[in-house]
């Protein structure tokens, strides 16, 4: 069991390093004026809530398999990603 989580977990990280890439690859786009603000925000948001599901996943994972400390490890971003989903719904 322990084996499937880990590699569940290492295949969900690689997407979310994906996902924060494209983040500042959109980022530096908007920097230098290639898109407006209005696109950037409507390319940026469409994520939130895929990455939101994403590190959820791999959280309870970790405190379903008792590894508490990974799961520490991830609570705070867990926590983070939770909190820019609720203002990106608000601004909706």
């Amino acid at each position: 069991m322990e084996a499937v989580v880990f590699v569940f977990s290492l295949l969900d990280c690689c997407a979310l390093i994906f996902l924060s890439v494209y983040f500042i690859i959109t980022l530096s786009d908007l920097e230098c004026d290639y898109i407006n603000a209005r696109s950037c925000c409507s390319k940026l948001n469409k994520w939130v809530i895929p990455e939101l599901v994403g590190h959820t996943i791999v959280t309870v994972l970790m405190l379903i398999s008792l590894h508490w400390f990974i799961f520490l490890l991830n609570l705070p971003v867990a926590t983070w990603n939770i909190y820019r989903m609720i203002l990106a719904l608000i601004n909706d």
